[in-house]
């Protein structure tokens, strides 16, 4: 019962196009945003920028803290996304779970398992390329690097991934981020195994677009002092 109330409550907060819109502006930023930042960037009154962020902090979908902004005055309110998942299925369906399960299962296997994970990490991010670029009947052969590198960021937001791709020109580098983890709520007790896959994943989706490769950890989400997980693409056969 508790959790059917919690579901009408988020559902309402949702119903209403601003609202949602201003949560899903909030859920990609990767910086804490003000009511006045808000008010800007949908342009409505200061006073309604706060009550919709407050509708969306009563469910708990949005987390605020006050801290100075470092320009002096009085201290600011911060707003940012909450680590709730939201989960709106009918009937119920605990996927999560499913993914836990599946995930110690795989580690129980061992060595085996970890190269079960590393597979299907490249698998799904290979298809997920292919099926991009099959939906859009783009072709690869006509395609500057620029413009490769700007649909392999479509195809990572699409995974919601929140991501960044910056490319040296000069070293035939590219340096790519993901602000969020789709795998989140499992990583404190598998991030390991998710890693290695995330990481195959990523593999599966540059061989499409790159070829040959060398798809090198920088930084993991899960560090104390990184909000990304970052990768450098090495090697880029052209």
């Amino acid at each position: 019962m508790e959790q059917e109330q919690n579901t009408l409550k988020i559902t309402s907060v949702l119903s209403d196009p601003t609202r949602f819109s201003i949560y899903q502006y909030v859920s990609t930023q990767r910086s804490k945003v003000t009511v006045q930042e808000i008010a800007d960037q949908f342009s409505i009154h200061p006073n309604v920028a706060r009550l919709h962020l407050t509708k969306l902090e009563d469910v708990k979908m949005i987390i605020s803290e006050t801290l100075k902004s470092g320009k002096g005055g009085r201290p600011s309110r911060f707003y940012s996304l909450s680590d709730e998942v939201i989960q709106l299925q009918f009937p119920f369906r605990d996927y999560q779970r499913l993914a836990k399960m599946a995930i110690e299962t795989l580690n129980e296997l061992g060595d085996v398992g970890v190269s079960a994970l590393k597979k299907m990490g490249y698998k799904y991010g290979r298809e997920s390329a292919e099926l991009f670029v099959d939906q859009f009947k783009i072709d690869l052969s006509i395609l500057p690097l620029e413009e490769k590198i700007k649909l392999i960021e479509q195809i990572a937001s699409n995974e919601g991934l929140n991501p960044e791709i910056l490319y040296n020109k000069e070293k035939e580098q590219i340096e790519f981020s993901v602000f969020n983890c789709t795998f989140k709520e499992l990583m404190t007790e598998h991030s390991n195994s998710l890693c290695v896959m995330h990481h195959e994943l990523f593999k599966g989706i540059f061989s499409l677009f790159l070829g040959d490769h060398i798809l090198k950890d920088n930084a993991k989400i899960t560090d104390p002092k990184s909000k990304a997980c970052s990768y450098a693409v090495i090697k880029v056969n052209l």
